[in-house]
Parts: structure tokens; C-alpha cells; sequence
């Protein structure tokens, strides 16, 4: 154990010098000092969690399928609602199906529509990393003819939506952010691409996103940054950026993210929209560019909870070719908005934030609870076991598999990586097995310990989503090599990665704006498979207090 928290050992020390003299040889140069500094930052998490975590959680040898777990303390399917609200905002997914359904508007002029709200912002926010637009009013005319027809209407019938640019749609770019990407067209279309085409639905474009989906701030060394709507000088939150700033311009209706560490929920946080990461496996991965097999996710950021409870219908369920899609019973969350909610318990754990988040963003969040109490919900204060050690397990498993994920092209074209990048995926070698290992043991039991803490007391956890406030892109640019900015860098998503190391869904929700004029994001938490829940209570406190006014 190291007893010197700013020092590490002399086999940490060895480490570190191994993989500056690997990364020399592989770029020709010396490696920036933001990568040392990384490495032995990921090294002292690493073993701050091998410590933390012992000996009340360690790994008994007796569960071994987190998987299992997850359908063990899943929540019942979703009932549906006996009313039906209807939805929170006059823009946004539900507003524009509606009125694609019932003929008042041709799919054509949305798309015409929202290519003109594009053309009317010179930079757009640099949110479009490419552009369809032959390809989608083709669509967008075939879904109108269909229309014409008499044909049966599908869903999500004549939707034009631009997503993350990792989700593959055959013949179309894909680029993940990646600069080398630029020509790459994909040869396969996702599976979740293939289910919104059957709901009716049709892409225009690729959304901004950091490179390779690697860092929580939406930094991206290959493109201009994405410019968060409310403050260009901030950061967007990442790495769906742009689905993010996107859905907040309203130049798509709703857009997919991914989400391995916060990135859909730290986007729709700093961008004043919101975001559902489902349990992991709710939806399928199959044919999206992967991060980390072990926790990435894929969900919808939109408007409203309404608007994520459409996309989640469309998406979710078992896929063949996706062995880990879970096979729990899914839909019917749209159906289940209306549920009366006053029976529910909010759990909140103040010893989470009581480290430092602003007081005006603990005002906004105090305000929220008050305005669900007056729908009914009650409050209960818990006790959230070994957090800190989940947010280093998160890590421990993030970099490995990603650094193993791009073991090759490490080695053979280094070059493609900017340093915070590199910065997050030369860690990877420096984690011992045995504490990869270890991290993945034991996340079935912290899993667990966790359920009985929160979810023996109340139905959901509410917290933060940011646990400060959103910070400049220039006090997170970790490619400047500041000391101080990887610390900013990483913070940001402290409230989020814990439940991405426990597979358990998670949304955020706006509930107001902190004394910068920025976006204050509350996150809800749900045991396994209750998307349903939590687009409940955020869709009656969407109902009862409003949505933020939109950003000039």
C-alpha cells in the first residue's frame, strides 16, 4: 500500500519510466508531462481502490455474473399509465412526431425547417461534423409518399434526427470524432440505427463528439470544439457533445449519445436538456464504435423525459447480434409517463457533495426536492457505500479496455492520438492484471451493497449530475499541458461514474441555472432496469414546474 498519497513506490516509479521509454519509441518524442502525470494518477487511484474497497466487499469467489446480478435487483416491467399527460414542450420529439402523425406538417418541411435553423447559425455551434442532406430529403419525400399512399404509418414515421458520430448507418461517414476518420464510411449499419430506420425515422448528419468518445469535457483536438449555447467559453460536456448542444439549438429533436463514464448525462447537464443512460445491456451495441465492452451505453439526449421515453421504446430490447442485450422484459416506457408518483422515496446521500459543490447549485438542487415533495415523493437521507472506490474502479476497467481496444493502432499510428487522449489510454498499461481483475470481481458485490443501502430505503437516488460548476474549456484543456487542468479535467465526473461501474440507469434533468447563467443538472438513479421510474419523476416534475427557457 502506499502511505504517501503525493508520492507513489518504486514499482509504481518503474512503471511509469517503462511506459514513458514505450510511448518515445512509439511517437519519436518524449511524452508530454500530462501523461506522466496521468499515469500516476491512475496508478494511485487504482490502489486507492484496491485499499478502500477491502476488506467488507471483497470478492468471495461466490458471484461471478454481474450480468445475473443486474436481473437479480431489477425493478418489474413498467405498468402503463391510467392518464396520459401530454407533453412538456411545444418543440422537441414528441411535438413533432405528433404532428408528422396527424398530417399538420409534411416531413419534407421539417427537414427544411431544421436545415434552415442550421444555415441561420454560421457556425452552427460546430455541432454537424457532417452532413446528408441529398440522402435525407430523399427520406424525408419517401416517408411523405407513404403518407400520400395510405400506407400504414411507423412511430416514429418521417423524423429526420442527426446522432453521435459512432453509430454506423451503411454508405454514410463515421468518423468518432477522429480526425484520421475524416473519409471513413461505414460498411454495416448498428443495430439501433436499424431500429430507428423500422420506427420511421431517417438521419441528416454525424453529431460533434470527443475523439474516440475519450474525454468527459468535449474537447476535440481534431475539430473546432463544440460551443456550449449558454456560454461558448464552457465547456459542452462529453463526449456526446454535440447530441448535447444539438437538442439545445433544436437542430434535431432528440439525438442517441453514448454514455462509458457520464457522456450522456454530463452533455445534457452542461447544455440544459435531458439524458438517459439505461442499465448496461438494456440496448444493444452491436455495430457502434466501442469504447469499453464492460460499461459503455447507449441512450437518448432530448428535450424532455418524455422525448427520451420515444427514443428508449424504439431502441431497447434484445439483439442476436449482441450477446450481452439483456432480454428483460423492455418498452412501454412512453405508455408508463403519467404513473402517480407520490407513493415514491428520493434518496440523497449529502456526504457525496458535501465536499465542495457550489452552494448555488445545492439552492437549485434543494429547490428541485422541494418541488418533487409537492407531487407527493418523500425523502429519505442514505449512507452511499465505497463511492470513492467506484469511481476508481470505473477507471481501472476504462483504461484497460480501452488501451487493449487500441492496443494496435497505439503502436502503429500513435500519431492519431492528441495528448489527453494518450494521457487516457497509455494508463491502461500501467494497471497490474491483478487490479483490472479485481475491479471486475468485485463490481457484483459493491453492486449489491449498494441496492441494499439505496434501494432498501427509497425507489431512487438524487444527486448532482456536475459536482460543481461548469467549468471553462479552458480550465479542462488538458492539451495544454497545464498543471491542474487533468485534475478539473476528471472532476467533472465524479457524480456520474460510479453508476456506470455499477451498470445502473441513470438520467439527468435541468433544474435551473447557477450564478454564471449556466445549466444545473439533477441526476436521478434507479436500480436495474427501472428506466421507467425515472422517466416518471422526471417527466412529472418536467409536467409541474417547466421546461428552461432556451438558449438565445
Amino acid at each position: 500500500m502506499n502511505t504517501h498519497p503525493g508520492r507513489l513506490d518504486s514499482e509504481a516509479e518503474a512503471w511509469i519510466k517503462l511506459i514513458e521509454q514505450e510511448i518515445s519509441a512509439w511517437h519519436g518524442i518524449t511524452p508530454p508531462g500530462i501523461v506522466a502525470r496521468r499515469l500516476a494518477a491512475q496508478l494511485r487511484a487504482s490502489r486507492d481502490a484496491h485499499d478502500a474497497a477491502r476488506p467488507e466487499a471483497a470478492y468471495d469467489g461466490t458471484v461471478t455474473d454481474f450480468a445475473a446480478r443486474l436481473a437479480a435487483l431489477a425493478a418489474p416491467p413498467p405498468a402503463s399509465a391510467s392518464t396520459r399527460r401530454t407533453a412538456s414542450a411545444d418543440a422537441g420529439l414528441a411535438a413533432l412526431r405528433d404532428r408528422l402523425r396527424a398530417g399538420e406538417i409534411r416531413s419534407v418541411a421539417a427537414l427544411t425547417a431544421l436545415f434552415r435553423r442550421i444555415d441561420a447559425q454560421p457556425d452552427h455551434g460546430n455541432v454537424l461534423l457532417w452532413q446528408d442532406r441529398a440522402g435525407a430529403m430523399e427520406a424525408a419525400e419517401a416517408a411523405d409518399r407513404r403518407r400520400a399512399a395510405g400506407a400504414a404509418l411507423p412511430p416514429l414515421h418521417g423524423v429526420p434526427m442527426a446522432h453521435k458520430d459512432l453509430f454506423a448507418v451503411a454508405g454514410l461517414p463515421l468518423t468518432a470524432g477522429s480526425g484520421h476518420w475524416r473519409a471513413h464510411l461505414a460498411a454495416h449499419t448498428c443495430t439501433v440505427m436499424t431500429r430507428l430506420q423500422d420506427a420511421g425515422s431517417f438521419v441528416f448528419g454525424g453529431l460533434h463528439m470527443a475523439d474516440f468518445a475519450q474525454n468527459p469535457t468535449g474537447h476535440n483536438p481534431h475539430w473546432p470544439d463544440c460551443l456550449n449555447p449558454w456560454d461558448a467559453a464552457r465547456i459542452t460536456g462529453g463526449s456526446s457533445s454535440g447530441s448535447g448542444v444539438a437538442v439545445a439549438l433544436g437542430i434535431t429533436p432528440a439525438a442517441l449519445g453514448s454514455d462509458t463514464g457520464g457522456s450522456i448525462r454530463l452533455p445534457a447537464a452542461c447544455c440544459g436538456v435531458t439524458g438517459l443512460k439505461p442499465t448496461w445491456s438494456r440496448v444493444s451495441r452491436a455495430g457502434v464504435v466501442p469504447l469499453c465492452a464492460s460499461l459503455d451505453c447507449v441512450g437518448p439526449l432530448a428535450l424532455t423525459a418524455r422525448d427520451c421515453a420515444i427514443l428508449l421504446d424504439a431502441i431497447a430490447g434484445p439483439d442476436a447480434a449482441d450477446p450481452t442485450a439483456a432480454t428483460w422484459p423492455h418498452g412501454g416506457y412512453e405508455a408508463a409517463l403519467g404513473t402517480p408518483v407520490q407513493r415514491l422515496t428520493l434518496a440523497v446521500a449529502p456526504h457525496i457533495w458535501d465536499r465542495g459543490t457550489p452552494a448555488d447549485v445545492l439552492a437549485a438542487f434543494d429547490t428541485a426536492l422541494r418541488a418533487f415533495a409537492a407531487l407527493g415523493v418523500t425523502r429519505r437521507e442514505v449512507l452511499v457505500p465505497h463511492w470513492e472506490a467506484m469511481i476508481a474502479y470505473c477507471g481501472t476497467i476504462g483504461r484497460a479496455e480501452a488501451a487493449a481496444l487500441h492496443a494496435t493502432t497505439m503502436r502503429t499510428a500513435p500519431q492519431q492520438f492528441a495528448p489527453h487522449v494518450a494521457a487516457r489510454l497509455y494508463p491502461g498499461y500501467a494497471v497490474p492484471a491483478t487490479y483490472y481483475i479485481e475491479a471486475v470481481q468485485n463490481r457484483p458485490m459493491l453492486l449489491d451493497a449498494f441496492c441494499h443501502a439505496v434501494f432498501g430505503a427509497a425507489d431512487v437516488l438524487a444527486l448532482p449530475t456536475l459536482p460543481g460548476h461548469v467549468p471553462t474549456r479552458a480550465e479542462t484543456d488538458m492539451d495544454s499541458g497545464e498543471p491542474g487542468t487533468e485534475l478539473a479535467f476528471f472532476a467533472t465526473g465524479n457524480h456520474v461514474r460510479p453508476f456506470n461501474y455499477l451498470g445502473l440507469p441513470a438520467l439527468s434533468l435541468p433544474i435551473g441555472f447557477d450564478v454564471n447563467g449556466m445549466p444545473i443538472g439533477l441526476q436521478l438513479v434507479g436500480r436495474p432496469f427501472a428506466e421507467a421510474t425515472l422517466l416518471m419523476l422526471a417527466d412529472a416534475y418536467q409536467d409541474a414546474v417547466g421546461l428552461p427557457p432556451p438558449p438565445a
